[in-house]
């Protein structure tokens, strides 16, 4: 499917079944409905109209300057990751995924996957603010390319 075939559209211009496809969409994602029945109920629509647009519509969510992943290389020693993530809370940042690998030579690569859009600063500013945080011995920024549905991580930077 080629990408010419998407466009963004402000969803209060929309025809209130694609409001409500998308509503009981999260409404499965966020595990508030168990069920498409009990989603499309939840949303005010049927099943087959669920069914009908539940691949061709989908939430968008500028996500060039909004996510980011930080690769990092952290000492181990009791509360470095932990600090790590309260620094990250008190950006304001949300954690989408995080992956720890075992340590090896006294040292884990941990890879933590963020939503940036509330902090209020550049992931390279948040790298800055971790990388001075002691047992942090590494941080590489890699930024997800444009802001399709279809994103693959292109732009690497490194601290």
């Amino acid at each position: 499917m080629s990408h010419s075939n998407y466009v963004i559209v402000n969803k209060d211009v929309l025809p209130g079944v694609f409001r409500q496809v998308l509503l009981a969409k999260e409404l499965i994602a966020s595990g508030e409905a168990a069920s498409v029945t009990q989603a499309a109920k939840m949303a005010g629509i049927s099943r087959s109209a669920y069914y009908k647009y539940k691949d061709f519509v989908f939430s968008y969510a500028p996500s060039g300057n909004s996510m980011a992943t930080l690769k990092m290389k952290l000492k181990d020693n009791k509360g470095v990751l932990s600090a790590v993530m309260n620094e990250i809370y008190r950006a304001g940042a949300n954690v989408l995924s995080i992956n720890q690998s075992v340590p090896a030579n006294a040292v884990a690569d941990v890879s933590l996957t963020l939503y940036m859009a509330d902090t209020g600063m550049s992931a390279e500013e948040l790298a800055a603010k971790l990388k001075r945080l002691d047992g942090v011995k590494y941080i590489g920024i890699e930024k997800p390319a444009g802001n399709t549905p279809f994103n693959h991580f292109a732009e690497r930077e490194k601290l």
